[in-house]
């Protein structure tokens, strides 16, 4: 069968490429090797991932703060399984909404894996399909280490992390990345003794610093522990699972019921055949394209974690949608500097634009402020007011350049920020714009007003 195009991979980016492109009026196909759409975003990390930390967070305030707001609730516990069960369902109403835009958009889902068989030609399920063009959106899979193979049970990636059958009594984290600290947050609430071991000398690095920080705190005194700087050099799963350590100039052995190996994502571009057909890669996997997203072959395309720049679902999303308008004929433009970055912990945390060390680092002079939410009165009221909204704006034009915050429904609020990244507003039109009172959002006219005038209510 020919198509106008098919899109090898059905995550944020795959499905919402063929989508895109089947609106345009183009013939399009999506191929995806698991029985189910939605990538691993939808199967098996952002959904899931999201479900079970509102699952757990729930249950923590209950605990927490219940008493405090006049509450009295006795004889609390987690049915784990009923939780697992409910993170399941989320997922399964999901993929299932994908296969009904796919039938509304008239997308043919082909099930199989993919292999191009020639420039125009992908081969899937015993089946050879034609295309005029060609998107890869394959995503991407954990880096293991080489000295602990997952196998998801006492070694575990994030896929095993959202399967457990049980809770484990002490879980070590390798890695403090988003990841490593999302599913960390989740068990600790529910019970577990989690100890994070982390190369660098702090988490989430891809945070401007500020946030890093608070951030490091908030989770330090939930009872989380963190070694920073710190090395693992070996691991044996024999008996339980027990680490090596380096870190201030010793050796240390880390002890646990399982250890959750969250140290990144790699491409998964190998088994594609892009080698015959000369699509060049990275030495780290990813595919190398040109400004439009083209590799070397002009008509395949490649989008999301499988090229270079963060692993976002909503960038790849983003590229999709890109891909298809070009395809199409369209000139679309990503503005990669509005694209937002999120932890969701408690407190949340958020960045959009450039961190002041970025900001430093290319020379930009600038003015940075920073507004508590201990200062704004919805997060008084409801007890959320641990974190900040930081703004960086440049110092002549006071265009904001960086919008980060640490804090409750950060992932919300980022919104407004990035629009504000996206539209080039400066700290004098985010801070005269009227903000309902009481409100989070309050912080962000605050933070803008910090920069160049003065806050109301500090």
């Amino acid at each position: 069968m020919k198509y106008d195009c098919i899109v090898i991979g059905a995550g944020p980016g795959g499905y919402v490429a063929a989508i895109r492109a089947a609106q345009l009026g183009l013939k399009t196909a999506c191929i995806e090797k698991r029985e189910t759409l939605g990538g691993t975003c939808l199967n098996v990390g952002c959904i899931p991932s999201k479900a079970l930390l509102h699952s757990s967070e729930l249950y923590s305030r209950i605990q927490h703060e219940a008493a405090a707001n006049g509450i009295s609730v006795k004889g609390t516990s987690i049915d784990f399984k009923a939780m697992m069960a409910r993170k399941e369902g989320v997922v399964a109403g999901f993929t299932k909404g994908i296969e009904g835009l796919f039938k509304k958009n008239k997308v043919d889902w082909i099930q199989g894996a993919a292999r191009l068989k020639s420039p125009h030609e992908v081969e899937a399920g015993g089946n050879v399909y034609e295309a005029g063009a060609i998107i890869l959106a394959t995503g991407s899979e954990p880096i293991s280490l080489p000295f602990l193979p997952f196998d998801e049970k006492k070694v575990l990636s994030s896929t095993g992390a959202l399967a457990l059958s049980s809770i484990p009594k002490k879980l070590l984290v390798i890695g403090a990345g988003v990841i490593g600290v999302e599913l960390g947050s989740v068990y600790q609430r529910i019970g577990s003794e989690v100890v994070f071991i982390e190369f660098l000398d702090r988490i989430c690095p891809a945070f401007d610093s500020a946030l890093s920080k608070g951030l490091l705190k908030s989770l330090s005194s939930q009872g989380m522990q963190f070694h920073l700087s710190h090395k693992v050099v070996k691991g044996d799963v024999s008996k339980g699972v027990s680490l090596t350590v380096e870190g201030e100039g010793k050796e240390t052995v880390f002890t646990g019921d399982a250890v959750l190996v969250a140290v990144g994502r790699k491409p998964y571009s190998d088994g594609l055949g892009l080698d015959a057909l000369g699509i060049q890669k990275d030495p780290k996997g990813f595919v190398q394209i040109d400004a439009a997203f083209r590799t070397s072959q002009p008509h395949i395309f490649a989008i999301g974690d499988l090229v270079e720049g963060p692993m976002l679902a909503h960038k790849a999303s983003e590229e999709g949608i890109a891909v298809a308008e070009l395809i199409a004929g369209h000139r679309p433009l990503i503005d990669y500097l509005s694209i937002p970055n999120v932890a969701y912990t408690h407190p949340e945390a958020a960045g959009v634009g450039l961190t002041e060390e970025e900001a430093k680092a290319r020379g930009i002079p600038y003015k940075a402020a920073q507004f508590p939410f201990k200062a704004n009165s919805r997060a008084r009221c409801t007890g959320d007011d641990a974190g900040f909204v930081k703004m960086l704006a440049e110092e002549k034009s006071r265009k904001l350049i960086g919008i980060h915050i640490l804090g409750a429904h950060a992932s919300e609020l980022i919104a407004e920020a990035s629009l504000a990244i996206a539209r080039r507003l400066t700290a004098d039109e985010l801070g005269d714009a009227c903000h309902a009172h009481p409100t989070l959002a309050e912080a962000l006219k605050e933070a803008a007003l910090s920069l160049f005038k003065a806050p109301i209510h500090l």
